[in-house]
């Protein structure tokens, strides 16, 4: 069932895109002010922004912005410098600008008018580009004359969005002198029509001595999904010919069988002897030239569109059903005899396999939409804590799911805040430890299988492993001289109110809340290793999976019950036999190629009572720098798993992190390699303390 789109809704989505690229760009500018191109990035954004609040009635949007797009425009052609308080009021005016569109109503009384105060008082005495002491206004050259020839057709919603042809025609003709036809030639019969559609295009000539960008400004809210061609040409006398072939409204074949019937007028020319064969030759490779060139701006224009989140969380659902019919039609087919279904079979398992493929990939983001949000944050806070810290990248390209980032931004939001509070000294301190007074916080992204790994590193004072120990001593969270080693020390600080701060403050302590951050990254089915050295900073590195939908995993029974192991966590699958098995007893260790490797009896973990297999099989598994074997009955065979969450009744279990439905109907459940191996080493210490 098709769902309507909200015209102001969309706006408002494309107008978080425009804040969010504004915001970046003011940043930069800060950083060189001297850049005329992210000048002029800014001043687009606030012009779309502008018009388009007016187009879907956001009047006080549109009127405040218009005041900061002025103040740009000022920068743009050189009457105001880009001056580090007026990247300050323009990032305060943005987040206001934000809540004008966003959340009108809570916008604070009097917002509005303190910001642009600001502003005046900036364009008031900011620099300006100094000028001849003969002459404090000196005339400013006269610009120079160009004729354009235009060709555009709007979106065929593009009234039912908002925008005004009339209004369209009526900015260009105050550009120069503009003359426009109407073009009707897409106009469909009257049975066939939409009458909210729009099915125009115009042609015509502009004179005007602005520039290139005044005419792009024009269409600037509307030229995502417009066609548009704009030339120059010289203003000289063309043949009927001529023009009709440039303005593409009839092809040269056409036009040349038309002229059949007399001299075709390159030969004639040639046979004249006014032109060389080599100069039409060349005319006539131009005019294919440009015209392949608007072919392409065209079919690029047309290259992407908007998908509402909702619809591609329905088809990841219908995709995750349509893999489970799968798997039960493959078990069905693998009961009988007949080549014909078993063939069939293999091609739809190929075919949904390839559509779960394409559509994980179009729920895929780059993380760089993520990591460019926390700019911001690090230039307030940094600034708010007196601290001077330069916040660097890498990686931004990496994908991940959608669902994954949306919930990943509050986490690195509170690891961040930590480095910056208690991670990276003050200027002075750093400079009396031979350390630059600029802190460092370094964010990086990297594929490592089917997992991802993102990384917070700071130069900062780093953990004391020490005090971590005492602290969690003086909590009771570890008894007084427990053998730990520096890794698990640090895993300390993730504990519930677990904190080395000497008081808390209004950003964070570290260690501050890190329960909170835990618990969102176990939710992702994720893990949070963390490394540092004392005076040199820290490393908090986060392991996700890359998606939350669906994955490849390894089906194994344990007793009657049956489980699924994230493939991504496999390594390798061998074999124990009764003669090891009694070997191993009271010790649980395997030697694998000369390596010691801890195992676990998941009959044991599970209180399954059935008598154990004579050929028991171990699953050799991999979390962060650990191996473990689990020891299972069966290994049945690689199982493409959708994900479906646990009931609100089995919420505290945390040894899985979901179900899936196997191809006969019945129910596994989906182990939590991380969790399973704590779950396990946890009993394992209670029984030798007992």
């Amino acid at each position: 069932m098709s769902t309507a789109i909200d015209p102001v809704e969309t706006f408002r989505a494309e107008a978080r895109e425009l804040f969010e690229q504004l915001e970046t760009t003011l940043l930069d500018i800060e950083a060189d002010p001297s850049d005329k191109d992210l000048i002029d990035t800014a001043f687009r954004a606030l012009h779309t922004i502008k018009g388009s609040g007016a187009m879907f009635g956001f009047d006080a949007a549109s009127a405040f912005t218009h005041h900061v797009e002025n103040a740009f425009d000022l920068v743009r052609k050189g009457k105001l410098a880009a001056t580090k308080e007026l990247v300050e009021v323009a990032l305060a005016a943005k987040d206001h600008m934000r809540v004008l569109i966003e959340q009108p109503e809570a916008a604070p009384p009097g917002r509005s008018e303190a910001l642009l105060a600001q502003l005046a008082g900036i364009i008031g005495i900011g620099p300006v580009v100094s000028v001849s002491s003969n002459d404090a206004h000196p005339p400013e050259p006269p610009p120079e004359r160009t004729t354009y020839r235009l060709h555009f057709r709007l979106a065929r919603n593009a009234m039912a969005m908002g925008a005004n042809p009339l209004l369209l025609l009526k900015e260009l003709r105050e550009l120069g002198d503009c003359t426009m036809v109407t073009d009707t030639d897409g106009i469909p019969m009257l049975e066939e029509m939409d009458p909210s559609g729009c099915y125009l295009a115009w042609d015509g000539l502009l004179s005007t001595d602005q520039p290139r960008s005044a005419i792009d400004d024009v269409f600037m809210f509307v030229i995502d999904d417009m066609e548009l061609s704009v030339e120059v040409v010289e203003p000289e006398a063309k043949r009927l010919g001529e023009i009709l072939v440039e303005r593409h409204a009839v092809s040269a074949d056409a036009l040349d069988k038309a002229l059949d019937q007399q001299p075709r007028l390159g030969a004639m020319l040639v046979k004249e002897g006014l032109v060389s064969t080599d100069k039409v030759a060349a005319a006539l490779a131009e005019q294919k030239h440009l015209k392949g060139e608007v072919e392409k701006v065209a079919k690029a224009d047309a290259a992407d569109i908007r998908v509402q989140a909702s619809r591609l969380d329905e088809l990841m659902d219908q995709v995750g059903e349509l893999v489970i019919a799968q798997a039960r039609l493959r078990q069905l087919a693998n009961a009988g005899n007949d080549p014909h279904l078993k063939s069939l079979v293999e091609e739809i398992e190929r075919l949904s396999s390839e559509l779960r493929d394409t559509t994980m990939g179009i729920r895929m983001v780059p993380i760089g939409s993520l990591f460019g949000r926390f700019r911001r944050l690090v230039r307030d806070l940094s600034k708010e804590l007196g601290k001077e810290i330069a916040l660097t990248t890498s990686g931004e390209e990496t994908e991940l799911d959608k669902t994954v980032i949306e919930r990943l931004h509050d986490p690195l939001v509170h690891l961040i805040r930590n480095s910056l509070d208690h991670g990276v000294e003050a200027p002075d301190i750093r400079e009396s430890k031979g350390k630059p007074r600029q802190g460092t916080i370094h964010l990086s992204a990297i594929h490592s299988g089917a997992q991802v790994l993102i990384k917070i590193t700071d130069d900062g004072a780093g953990i004391d492993p020490v005090r971590v120990r005492a602290k969690a001593e003086e909590n009771g969270l570890i008894p007084p001289g427990a053998e730990l080693s520096e890794p698990e020390i640090f895993q300390l600080i993730l504990q519930p109110g677990f904190s080395t701060a000497a008081k808390v403050t209004s950003v964070s302590g570290r260690g501050v809340g890190m329960d909170v951050v835990k618990r969102a990254i176990d939710q992702l089915r994720g893990t949070i290793d963390i490394d540092s050295t004392l005076g040199s900073g820290s490393t908090m590195t986060l392991r996700l999976p890359l998606t939350l939908a669906i994955i490849d995993g390894l089906l194994v029974r344990v007793g009657e019950g049956r489980y699924v192991i994230p493939l991504s966590a496999v390594e390798e699958c061998v074999e124990l036999s009764a003669e090891d098995d009694r070997r191993a007893s009271g010790r649980d260790f395997l030697n694998i190629r000369d390596e010691t490797v801890p195992f676990l009896r998941l009959k044991a973990l599970f209180n399954v009572v059935t008598d154990p297999e004579p050929y028991q099989k171990v699953v050799i598994v991999s979390t962060g720098d650990a191996r473990v074997g689990l020891v299972v009955d069966q290994i049945i065979g690689d199982y493409q798993t959708v994900i479906k969450s646990l009931s609100k009744i089995h919420s505290t279990v945390q040894t899985f992190s979901g179900a899936t439905i196997l191809g006969d109907g019945t129910v596994a459940l989906i182990i939590d390699v991380p969790r399973l191996i704590d779950f396990g080493q946890a009993s394992e210490s209670q029984k030798k303390a007992s």
